[in-house]
């Protein structure tokens, strides 16, 4: 055994990419609509990316934090500005490798920032911030919890989407921040409603907490915003984000306002490869390609077909979700043997939950492709 089994046997090997193509080691074409979990949004092989990789690689891999570079700083300024929705907020970035250490960097900044006695982070049941041990604790989901307790303390869970429940768990004086996700994307794709969010901001207000936005799976553009909390008219104190940042290259981000990432001070927090000029370049020509694509527009637009024909389809109860990431809950048909039967057939989806398929193609697809994708689909429902 050269790998450990943390993965179930792969049911397909795929060798290369292109848009949003997959292909097999026999040379079968499949449709991509998961896109590694949200993250290749501009699809496989992007000839931006690729090419900003090639040039970086031949230029300055890594040199670490000790020392400055030139990337990660224009990079922290786009991603400042995106967050005010074309704003610029004057916070702050640090640059990791994954979301799950965006959320880790964000529950140690909050603790810092809150003071001594102060280390409580309220979040949600139906969760996911991530698979180290601090953020496993945040995840809602208990029984991911089980296997390795004890886990670091400080994590306090209530009902989503349940205003008065947050309130209540977060009136302790230990508490220091509150997580949620904009869209619950491992919980089955579950959207916040704009009272929600509005009511949780209010909150953290009125008691002095960090309202933290997990926009991991959501962010840069995905839901047809370019962060999910901007559909919610609220304007987060962090925001973490990963996955689609680097379309493939590992790259995250915790983003603070000002105030709050004054609390690290040097040698509080670091990561070896966080912010590297090989991940920031691939970042930075990412969010070129975004931003001239407008992918908020094209995610509002093209997520609205894909939604209609979904919700035209026998066999779908309901579809749920924001723009690119969408959910399709099965009415008396097994999501499991479902996705299995769409990879058959040639598309790519994941069962998000026992009832419900996963859609989340790059935000780039064609409505060519999305009619493909609708086709399959309808055929493996019949």
């Amino acid at each position: 055994m050269s790998l450990m089994s943390t993965y179930p046997e792969p049911p397909v090997t795929f060798v290369r990419g292109e848009g949003s193509r997959l292909y097999d080691a026999d040379g079968r074409a499949y449709l991509d609509f998961l896109c590694g979990l949200a993250v290749t949004s501009l699809g496989h092989a992007h000839p931006a990316v690729a090419d900003a990789l090639c040039d970086q690689a031949r230029t300055l891999l890594h040199v670490s934090n000790l020392y400055g570079t030139t990337i990660a700083p224009e990079v922290a300024a786009t991603l400042d500005r995106l967050v005010g929705d074309g704003r610029p907020l004057g916070g702050g970035v640090f640059f990791c490798n994954s979301g799950a250490e965006a959320n880790e960097c964000a529950f140690k900044l909050a603790r810092l920032w809150a003071g001594p006695g102060r280390h409580v982070v309220v979040s949600a049941y139906g969760s996911f911030h991530g698979r180290t041990l601090a953020t496993l604790h945040a995840t809602g989901q208990p029984e991911k919890h089980e296997p390795f307790q004890p886990l670091p303390e400080g994590f306090h869970h209530v009902a989503w989407n349940d205003a008065d429940a947050l309130e209540k768990a977060a009136s302790g004086e230990e508490t220091a921040a509150v997580v949620l996700e904009a869209v619950q994307g491992e919980g089955g794709v579950n959207p916040a409603t704009p009272e929600y969010f509005q009511a949780v901001r209010r909150i953290c207000d009125d008691r002095g907490l960090l309202f933290i936005v997990d926009e991991v799976q959501t962010g840069l553009g995905r839901t047809g915003r370019w962060f999910g909390f901007q559909h919610f008219d609220v304007q987060p104190d962090v925001v973490t984000m990963a996955k689609a940042l680097g379309n493939g290259v590992p790259i995250g981000a915790c983003w603070a306002r000002d105030e709050v990432a004054a609390a690290f001070r040097p040698g509080d927090h670091a990561t070896t490869f966080g912010g590297q000029p090989l991940a920031t370049a691939a970042a930075r020509a990412v969010l070129e390609v975004m931003q001239d694509e407008d992918v908020p527009s094209r995610a509002r637009a093209v997520g609205s077909r894909l939604r209609k024909g979904l919700e035209a389809t026998p066999s779908i109860a309901e579809v749920r979700g924001l723009g690119l990431l969408l959910a399709a809950r099965l009415d008396g048909v097994d999501a499991k043997d479902a996705a299995a039967r769409a990879l058959d057939a040639g598309l790519v989806v994941n069962p998000v939950s026992p009832t419900a398929l996963r859609f989340a193609p790059s935000l780039l697809v064609t409505d060519d492709e999305v009619d493909e994708a609708l086709g399959i689909v309808g055929e493996v429902l019949k």
